[in-house]
This record gives C-alpha cells, structure tokens and sequence, in this order.
C-alpha cells in the first residue's frame, strides 16, 4: 500500500519544482524528502525522480502518481474537516503560507493568540512570495494563505479557493530627513517627478505599482537602488539614497533619517485569507480567518 506521507512529498516537488523547495514548504530538511521519494521509488519499483543539471526533473511516471496524490489528499482533508467539525473545535496541523512582510508585522500575534486558546492546534508559518501563495493554496500544498493586491493588479481567486478581505494597508512615501517633500501635508503623485527611486526588483507588485503610476502621471521613474525587504528599502532611503512607496505593515518604527509622508491619492494594497472550499467548514480555518481579522490593523 503506498504511504500517504511519501505521496505527499512527491506531490510536494511537484509543486515547487524541486526537493528543497518541497522541503521549506513542508518544513521537513531535503535530505528526510529525498529519503521518502527513494522509499516511494522502492514501493513502486518506479523511478519517479531524473537528475536535471543540479536539480531534479519528474518522470511521466511521477507526474501521473503526484496527480493522483493530489486527489487522495483532498479526500483526506475532507475527511479531516468532517472530523474535526464534528468535534467543534480547531484542532489538528494546519499550515500557513504569508508574504514577507505579513509573517513579520501579522502573524507573530495572531500565532501566538491562536496557540494560547486552542492548544489542540498545530499552526506552522512558512514565509512565500505572494505570487505563489494562491497556487499554494489551489494545489493543496498549504491549507491557508495570506496574501495582498493593489489597484493594479486584483488578486486572482481560482476555482475551489475562497478568499476573506482581512484589511487594508496604507502605504507612504518615505523621504530622507530634510527632503523638501516634508515640510508638505501631502504630495501628490503629479509632483514625484525627478526623483531618484528605491523599490523592489522589476516583477514584484510594489515595483510594477510605481511603474504605472508615475508613467501615468507622464513620468519616468529613475530607479536608483533595487531590494527585496521593506526594511533594506528604508535604511536606504534613511542614507539620503532616495526615496520610495512604503507599506505600513511590517516597516515598524522609521529610523532616524527616514520620514514618511502621505501621498494623494493614497496607495493601498488589500489583505486576504485564502483556502480551499473543501476546508471552508473547518473550525481551524475559520478561527485562523476570525483571528488575522480581529488582530487587523496590527497593534
């Protein structure tokens, strides 16, 4: 009989498209994932995984089983989710995927609230790119998801995910102390022309967000400096690097050097809750929603 466990972390790297990345997402080391697809290769007398450079590559073999998998471990969770609606209360593993930023200012108090009235409760973090939470989520890989979007960019629902506004989050313009933008109430995205810009790499919403917007207003945006973390991009701009669209959640306390001022209109981008609708009974499911909003906005 094969072990749902090995399944699991075969339709694991099926999803991430490697083993360590199979093994972050289950929070198992690559070498225990490599040992249960060696065990799952024994079982089926198959081998299910090709060496491809430094990575691996999926058989037509394992495509076939990790697809199978997936529709085993949605009839497990639904069995789960009766069991534990049944009982009342939230119980159980449950896994969560956030975005940089939101496993920072967001879920610290929201785990720890969980965990003190609902012992009986297994929430594990792991921290993703919003860009493949949603997927996380639809493939069956996590149960719930906290993702964000902007204006620009909606945030995609699929078939067979549900989705829970959790708050909005304001973003500022952030300028070096004595920038002539702070002695203003507010500035207005027509007057952000010449200056030098600190942002996210190209692809990510932030950066896609400045993009438009400027060029909208007839601008052409001078991307000086280019980081991934919020708090990389405000150190920078603390230096007198530039300045940059910030949001709040997560950026904490501005150091000295760095000032935020309001923008008008206001950039804000949305939180969301995000699961399958097999789970949508779950106690686990609903109290983890009930509780990201109840900590919404972060303290």
């Amino acid at each position: 009989m094969l072990d749902l466990a090995r399944l699991r972390a075969l339709h694991a790297v099926s999803v991430h498209g490697s083993v360590a990345g199979a093994a972050a997402a289950l929070g198992y080391t690559p070498s225990a994932v490599s040992q249960q697809i060696a065990k799952l290769e024994r079982e089926t007398r198959t081998t299910l995984l090709e060496r491809r450079g430094r990575g691996v590559a999926l058989t037509e073999e394992a495509r076939h089983l990790a697809d199978t998998a997936q529709e085993l471990l949605a009839i497990v969770e639904r069995a789960e989710t009766t069991l534990e609606e049944r009982r009342g209360q939230p119980s159980g593993l449950l896994t969560v995927a956030a975005f940089a930023s939101a496993a920072r200012g967001l879920l610290p108090g929201v785990l720890a609230d969980l965990a003190h009235r609902h012992p009986a409760l297994d929430v594990r973090l792991t921290e993703v790119d919003p860009h493949l939470s949603v997927d996380l989520v639809a493939r069956g890989v996590t149960d719930l998801a906290v993702a964000h979007d902007w204006d620009i960019a909606p945030l995609p629902a699929p078939e067979g995910v549900e989705q829970a506004l959790i708050g909005d989050d304001l973003c500022d313009l952030v300028v070096p102390a004595g920038h002539p933008f702070t002695t203003r109430g507010a500035v207005r995205r027509a007057d952000l022309g010449g200056q030098r810009w600190v942002c996210q790499p190209p692809g990510r919403v932030c950066h896609d967000w400045l993009m438009r917007t400027l060029r909208t207003a007839g601008l052409e945006p001078d991307i000086a400096h280019v980081a991934e973390e919020n708090h990389t991009i405000v150190a920078l701009v603390a230096a007198g690097l530039g300045v940059a669209v910030v949001p709040r959640l997560g950026t904490g306390t501005l150091p000295p050097g760095a000032v935020a001022v309001p923008l008008e209109p206001g950039p804000v981008r949305r939180l969301y809750a995000l699961w399958r609708t097999g789970a949508a009974r779950r106690p686990a499911i609903t109290e983890t929603v009930r509780t990201l909003q109840g900590h919404w906005p972060p303290r």
